[in-house]
């Protein structure tokens, strides 16, 4: 089978393409299917995650974010240009190709591979969730998605990361699926300690993760844990500029730290992982934090955390934006060795539903029914 996957870079440390990349990596090296995977916007960035080589890879140069070069007239311009390229480019490679599947990671990239795709299936694999109402979706998401009708003839799926995110998909088509991430695990044999006084927080210093949260929550913890230290590990952008001086003037014994491939030995240095954000689509950080044995603290924000926290047994979900409630639950930790042990034992049992043995077979089974289907 040729699996044709299509999204925009993989040039930053984030959960999708992390993902991307080891289901290309694993079907490639396991399963005896022939995967490409072209990305639209990569330019000269390095791919920052190691890529087989028996992956085919290719960026195809669009460039889309030169649109935000222009100005009013020439901006739609440039854009109708980019975009007229991208559905050449496309056509040519599917042609070149001839994938039996097609998989698509963003949502505007989808609707110009509708238009050349012909007879093949194409999968949208959704990293984030569908918030609109039902109103606003049925009126936008056929021109973004579709270019026109979504029906059971169309030979294509909608997979979303979780259950709850599926059913919203639901209101509009009932072409949908969920399947979690696979999530790199901590193959290490070894746990954390929950010895040492750390918090670790790991994301993008970006609106969805709600650092304003997280440092509202860690100015109550620390009044009462002064010894405890807070280390974030974040993608630096612009947002770092907003951050950093906030941080820095809190004194509150707070780190911060680039991303690292090597992860998994920062958590097992931690004892406790703690999430804010407003939204995850799925949260890939929580059970990777689990497989380390650390109890979790997050918001039972739409739609990831709930269905990988069970509340009170591998962590503790609490009530959306609720940072008083939230620092209380970390602060019980703290001050409870024997809880996080608990928790995080649980946890690193329960993280093995996200292990690629248990993912992968979906995958499969959804690509089989979809090549039946035609």
């Amino acid at each position: 089978m040729r699996l044709l996957y299509v999204t925009d870079a993989l040039a930053i440390y984030g959960g999708l393409e992390r993902i991307l990349v080891d289901k290309a990596n694993r079907f490639s090296e396991e399963s005896g299917y022939e995967v490409f995977l072209i990305t639209v916007n990569q330019g000269k960035h390095p791919i920052v995650y190691p890529l087989n080589p028996q992956v085919k890879y290719m960026d195809i140069g669009i460039q889309f974010h030169q649109i935000y070069n222009c100005k009013g007239v020439r901006k739609l311009w440039k854009f109708i240009q980019l975009r007229w390229r991208y559905q050449r480019r496309i056509k040519e490679i599917i042609g070149e190709i001839a994938p039996d599947i097609i998989i698509c990671l963003r949502i505007e990239l989808t609707g110009a591979i509708i238009k050349v795709k012909k007879d093949i299936p194409i999968i949208y694999e959704a990293h984030t969730f569908w918030r609109g109402p039902r109103q606003f979706a049925a009126k936008y998401l056929p021109f973004l998605l579709l270019y026109g009708k979504i029906d059971e003839t169309a030979m294509q799926k909608i997979v979303a990361l979780t259950e709850g995110d599926a059913a919203e998909w639901r209101k509009i088509t009932p072409r949908v699926c969920a399947i979690p991430n696979i999530v790199n695990l901590n193959k290490t044999g070894r746990l954390s300690d929950c010895e040492a006084k750390s918090v670790i927080f790991v994301g993008r210093l970006a609106k969805q993760k709600d650092i304003g949260s997280l440092l509202g929550i860690w100015n109550l913890v620390h009044q009462t844990h002064p010894d405890w230290e807070l280390r974030i590990f974040a993608d630096y952008g612009n947002e770092d500029n907003i951050w950093r001086p906030i941080i820095e003037q809190m004194d509150a014994h707070i780190s911060l730290y680039p991303p690292t491939p090597y992860i998994i030995d920062e958590y097992l240095k931690s004892s406790i992982f703690v999430l804010t954000s407003v939204f995850e689509p799925f949260g890939l950080v929580l059970p990777e934090a689990m497989s380390c044995g650390l109890p979790v603290v997050a918001f039972d924000c739409p739609y990831g955390p709930a269905s990988i926290i069970t509340d009170e047994v591998d962590g503790f979900l609490i009530p959306n934006r609720d940072i008083h409630l939230f620092a209380v639950k970390v602060c019980l930790l703290m001050e409870d060795k024997s809880l996080r042990l608990k928790m995080g034992k649980a946890g690193s049992i329960s993280s093995l539903r996200y292990d690629v043995g248990n993912i992968i077979p979906q995958w499969k089974q959804l690509f089989e029914q979809l090549t039946e289907e035609k």
